[in-house]
């Protein structure tokens, strides 16, 4: 999974003792990281690749998203 720190907080990674980084980073579903979920002191983002497979389906052009009112 993807996460991302809260705005304003500093998460420490129990793995690698370094916090993590704004843009986040892809950890295991443990026990920790679930709990920094509940508690909202992360945040699940989408990973880099699924960022980039959602903009190439996303439609680009006005013909593909239908009529415009």
């Amino acid at each position: 999974m993807h996460v991302i720190p809260a705005p304003g907080l500093v998460v420490l990674d129990p793995d690698t003792f370094e916090t993590l980084p704004p843009e986040g980073r892809v950890v295991p579903p443990s026990e920790y990281w679930l709990r920094r979920l509940r508690d909202a002191d992360v945040a699940l983002a989408p990973t880099p690749e699924a960022a980039k497979k959602a903009a190439k389906r996303s439609p680009t052009t006005p013909a593909e998203t239908g009529p415009v009112s």
